[in-house]
């Protein structure tokens, strides 16, 4: 079924401190992003990017705040302009958020949400479920899925609005194979269902896909977070944290389709693409396969 797609890139890489990422929306538009969801019959509409200072223009030592945590309130409130942008967009409009490192997640999966009850599909390497206590670097972007579940700092939780976005028991996490030792802890508390790639390996992706899905079928949006570095550094070289021993091309393409398929999915993340790091914008167009993948383009 056509949609309208709804393009808007968050240029953020304040979240992590490897240089690059704020680039990644560049680097998905020049792989034909929109030309790619237009080809399967989707109308498309690019809305630009969310204004993020570069790094150059701030001063390290005065975006310290709170144990920390680095540049806190610029990454707030580049989030809370993506909620704004994201809110003005009409329901039935399908959002594909380009970032950016993964700490874009809290203003997009909020802004997605609409304020609706939204399951969260985080296709990652990492759990992103740090919170200031527990971080070894205090880099935001291994907090946001913490913050989104109302976990962590006030500041990061409360985006949008007061209160958690999602519940951490309608959030599915496939793909984990690099978790810090306090993280894991805080997901089991949490009550979060995590695959690592131990559980793709031993089950397979089809099995997962409908756990996953059947998990969060109650539920009117469910959105899909897809970090470039849940692929193995093989496929995917350019990404802001590589983590060897990650899914495998087809592996990536037949969890889009398999979500594709069951068409619950509502609005997408593509994020820590890292053309510093890239041979020829290859993680770029990887990347845009997927989401085509995942927003109907079929083999046959």
């Amino acid at each position: 079924m056509a949609k309208t797609v709804a393009i808007l890139g968050v240029p953020m890489d304040l979240g992590q401190g490897r240089r690059g990422v704020d680039m990644g929306p560049s680097a998905l538009r020049y792989s034909r992003l929109q030309e790619a969801m237009e080809a399967i019959g989707h109308e498309v509409i690019d809305l630009g990017d969310v204004d993020v200072p570069v790094v150059e223009s701030l001063h390290l030592d005065s975006h310290r705040e709170h144990g920390g945590m680095v540049y806190l309130e610029t990454i707030a409130h580049a989030c809370e302009e993506t909620i704004r942008r994201l809110g003005e967009l009409a329901p039935e409009v399908f959002p594909v958020v380009l970032g950016g490192d993964h700490s874009i997640a809290m203003g997009s999966v909020t802004g997605c949400s609409r304020g609706e009850r939204t399951g969260l599909l985080w296709i990652d390497a990492h759990g992103d479920f740090n919170v200031p206590d527990t971080s070894p670097s205090g880099n935001i972007h291994g907090m946001p899925l913490a913050a989104l579940c109302g976990f962590g700092e006030a500041r990061l939780v409360d985006l949008g609005w007061a209160g958690p976005k999602i519940r951490p028991e309608e959030v599915v996490v496939i793909g984990a194979r690099s978790l810090d030792r306090e993280e894991k802890g805080l997901l089991r508390q949490a009550g979060v269902m995590v695959y690592t790639m131990t559980e793709v390996d031993r089950f397979g992706l089809v099995r997962i896909a409908e756990e996953a899905l059947r998990k969060l079928s109650h539920l009117p949006r469910v959105h899909v977070s897809l970090d470039a570095d849940v692929l193995d550094p093989e496929v995917a070289p350019g990404v802001g944290t590589p983590v060897p021993g990650g899914f495998t091309y087809r592996e990536a393409h037949l969890l889009m389709e398999l979500f594709a398929d069951a068409r619950r999915v509502t609005s997408l993340d593509l994020v820590e693409v890292n053309p510093i790091l890239d041979r020829e914008n290859h993680t770029g167009r990887v990347m845009v396969e997927l989401a085509a993948s995942l927003l109907g383009k079929r083999i046959f």
